[in-house]
């Protein structure tokens, strides 16, 4: 069965299985192939695309913003901007002191995006990384962002549980806009810093939930069995981290479950998120239309409760606090 399309928590939109992401854009995809993925992305009804005014910044010759503008030019070329929805980030680091979530570097950041992005509104505005910035400044500064018709809905990315919920009790007492969705690391190998506070809290208060590193930098597509294989890609580097026994035993159990589905264990790793309740839809990128055409088939897999507990087994984590052992 397909996984259908959901609602983003209380932001009124509604996306596709699989927000696609445009960290690749400009960067490890020409802006050729950039293209035919977003053509892809809006044919497969993949519509939530998510970038970032920092992507990719970290590349040798970039600058910052060469996503947003590969997606403006798609956008400008197809006029399919009511076909998905765009979905982007402030606060890293752009050089400067461009960077952070001041009301007055906000208001200056979203006006760049939006050119680069060549659109009116941004569909979910999302706060990258909280930098200590008072939660009424930077909730402020989105509310008249939203009364400008500039962004629709505002989003936090890497924001703890106490951050998170400080940010909705400010919301309600000072009548500001409230984060609706949230963007943390999460998968099946990261699994404590979401589960342990931020999925209850997520659940409680109807927050969409768009996960990063939902295969874990390309880990638990089961590519990367050794250091030797580190070389494969440019992310690499970071899978290192995941070699070790608990990394093995998961991939074990992907393997597993797999060859149980005649699938691979990327499509049975997303597809082990598809199953988690909280989130709405994970985060992935492809840097070819091969590996998109995998992200599809993922969508296609449910597993059933067995499958799924196996994975949960196998992937545990002395640290990690299961919701429904939480205190009440």
């Amino acid at each position: 069965m397909t996984v259908h399309a959901r609602k983003l928590g209380t932001t009124g939109l509604t996306v596709g299985p699989v927000a696609f992401g445009g960290n690749v854009f400009g960067w490890t995809a020409d802006e050729a192939t950039s293209f035919k993925l977003l053509d892809a992305c809006v044919a497969a009804g993949f519509n939530l695309i998510d970038t970032a005014d920092v992507y990719s910044r970290w590349a040798p010759g970039n600058q910052g913003g060469e996503s947003e503008t590969v997606i403006g030019n798609w956008l400008k070329k197809t006029g399919n901007r009511d076909k998905v929805v765009i979905a982007t980030k402030v606060g890293l680091d752009m050089g400067g002191s461009d960077k952070g979530l001041s009301r007055a570097y906000v208001l200056r950041a979203v006006e760049r995006s939006l050119n680069r992005l060549q659109i009116d509104t941004i569909d979910l505005y999302q706060s990258h990384r909280d930098d200590g910035t008072p939660q009424e400044e930077t909730l402020g500064a989105y509310a008249e962002l939203i009364k400008q018709g500039k962004v629709r809905a505002i989003g936090a990315s890497n924001y703890t549980a106490d951050r998170l919920a400080e940010s909705l009790r400010i919301s309600k007492q000072h009548s500001l806009p409230a984060y609706q969705c949230l963007q943390p690391e999460y998968n099946l190998y990261d699994r404590t810093g979401f589960e342990a506070g931020l999925e209850p809290l997520c659940r409680a208060e109807n927050i969409g939930v768009i996960t990063y590193f939902s295969l874990a930098a390309g880990f638990l597509t089961g590519k990367y069995r050794s250091e030797a294989d580190l070389g494969k890609s440019p992310r690499g580097a970071k899978v290192k981290n995941y070699l070790n026994d608990r990394g093995f035993r998961i991939l074990a159990a992907l393997d597993e479950v797999a060859g149980r589905y005649q699938s691979t264990p990327g499509r049975v790793a997303l597809a082990w998120l598809f199953a988690k309740p909280a989130v709405t839809a994970p985060i992935a990128s492809a840097t070819s239309l091969e590996q998109f055409a995998d992200l599809v088939e993922a969508t296609k897999l449910e597993l059933d409760a067995q499958a799924v507990a196996a994975l949960d087994l196998a992937s545990d984590h002395p640290t990690v606090t299961s919701p429904r052992n939480l205190p009440t």
